[in-house]
């Protein structure tokens, strides 16, 4: 039997920005933002990749996130994993809270595998998910007032839709079952039918139900684009936020135990630009930000 790892880089799963679900930093987005989302992504997945490595026990997980935060914050000593974004953050004079609430939902992964309601769900996605966006959008210089609400509701939507996609994956490879416990009760489903390789009627209704509510929470957030000053960025978030519903939408009807829910390449392809058009047509309309630039504020 191999030695369970005990630096970051050794449990790195391979997975990648490009296996992701949807764009990371796509050429959407203005290259001089670009190395910073990198490095953030890059920075995250190491930690996730330790909260899912399944040699490591829940205290190694714990002390190895603790040691990438402590690399991170300049409180311990350098790894690899954090020195890009390390970098990135003091070019662009950011502080590393968002990477390290990411961090604090690793944790809440290595201590816990079920949800008992849906508060409980969207308080782990208010560490697994609502920073991603904050970073990016801080990164770009907007406007947190403005726009970390719809984005916070947009975030919490995607993470819950990959929940409801990979339920079954989760349940048999992590033993984590992020459907609240409320929810399947409800509609007299338990977590054993995780396991099936065809969802039973309850559980569809139970998974019908969190997607109803996802696409609620899609709605909350459907100002996003419009709100977003800089272009490049608009464009990004509005082709994930039409990605997001039509794969939500495919969840009111689809099985995710025993049928393909995520996009083809032409399909996400075709509902990628089918958002990036539509904001395209409406952003000439949007009102103003009183926001300064740089140049303008040094006149």
């Amino acid at each position: 039997m191999s030695a369970a790892p005990s630096t970051a880089t050794e449990t790195r799963s391979g997975k990648g920005h490009r296996d992701e679900n949807f764009p990371v930093a796509s050429h959407l987005i203005h290259p001089r933002y670009r190395g910073a989302i990198l490095a953030f992504y890059n920075y995250v997945r190491a930690g996730d990749d330790i909260a899912d490595h399944a040699a490591l026990s829940p205290e190694q997980k714990i002390a190895m996130l603790d040691a990438l935060a402590d690399s991170l914050t300049g409180r311990g000593p350098s790894d690899p994993e954090a020195e890009p974004l390390k970098r990135e953050l003091a070019a662009h004079a950011q502080p590393p809270t968002h990477a390290l609430e990411l961090l604090d939902a690793f944790r809440m992964d290595a201590r816990k595998s079920r949800y008992a309601n849906w508060d409980e769900l969207i308080h782990y996605c208010r560490y697994s998910a609502m920073p991603v966006g904050r970073f990016v959008l801080d990164i770009h210089g907007e406007d947190p007032a403005r726009v970390w609400k719809t984005s916070d509701a947009i975030c919490a939507a995607l993470q819950v839709l990959n929940h409801l996609q990979d339920c079954g994956k989760d349940y048999r490879n992590l033993d984590r079952v992020y459907l609240p416990e409320d929810t399947l009760r409800k509609h007299g489903a338990d977590v054993s039918m995780l396991g099936a390789t065809t969802a039973s009627p309850q559980l569809l209704e139970a998974i019908r139900e969190l997607a109803q509510r996802t696409l609620d929470l899609l709605e909350d957030g459907a100002p996003l684009p419009g709100q977003i000053d800089d272009l490049r960025l608009s464009l990004e978030i509005a082709a994930i936020y039409r990605l997001a519903v039509v794969l939500t939408r495919g969840l009111l009807t689809r099985d995710p135990l025993s049928q393909k829910v995520h996009h083809s390449k032409a399909g996400f392809a075709m509902t990628a630009l089918g958002g990036i058009a539509s904001t395209l047509v409406r952003r000439p309309f949007r009102p103003r930000s009183n926001r300064m630039t740089t140049a303008e504020a040094k006149r």
